[in-house]
């Protein structure tokens, strides 16, 4: 599902709201989200997930081409964990 088909499926499942007003909420939801993990907060939604920032050393890594050594920086990566609802939602027979 892509950012466009979610704001569609959002409005067309509340009728009340307009659809630029619907292209607002989702916008400023996932805008919220990246503002907290680059302040290097947490978001968790209960049922669903947690976002979180991993930070991963430098190390001496290796072009699989060449084979020739390579520096890879510090970097930090987005991680996304799930929660028990979604967890068991994927997978029925494990609940």
């Amino acid at each position: 599902m892509t950012k466009s088909e979610l704001i569609q499926r959002i409005a067309e499942l509340n009728p009340h709201l307009y659809l630029r007003d619907t292209e607002e909420i989702v916008n400023t939801i996932f805008e919220e989200i990246s503002a907290a993990l680059e302040r290097g907060d947490r978001v968790e939604l209960r049922g669903f997930g947690t976002f979180s920032v991993k930070n991963r050393k430098a190390r001496q890594g290796r072009n699989p081409r060449t084979g020739e050594k390579v520096f890879v920086e510090a970097k930090s990566v987005p991680f996304f964990k799930t929660g028990k609802g979604l967890h068991d939602r994927l997978n029925p027979e494990q609940a």
